[in-house]
């Protein structure tokens, strides 16, 4: 059964950059605003999750500011390798 969205969420969704706002409702670690995305979309609470707000960020509004709020928790994933 799926959950009931708030109306704020669902506002939220239509957004760029947050289609995934309210699926992590336990995490507290997110990069969506500082990449003018809405608070709850690109969470960084763990390494992986990190690494696919980068590969996402360009469906931010801001995607440098995505990038940044990553490299700022996890400073390994700023370097780049060929």
């Amino acid at each position: 059964m799926a959950r009931k969205l708030s109306a704020t969420v669902r506002t939220a969704r239509t957004k760029p950059g947050g289609s995934n706002v309210g699926n992590y409702p336990s995490v507290k670690s997110f990069a969506g605003p500082s990449g003018g995305a809405p608070k709850g979309s690109f969470p960084i609470n763990t390494r992986a999750r990190a690494a696919s707000a980068l590969q996402l960020a360009h469906n931010a509004p801001r995607p440098a500011g995505i990038r940044k709020a990553v490299v700022a928790k996890y400073p390994g994933l700023g370097k780049r390798s060929r």
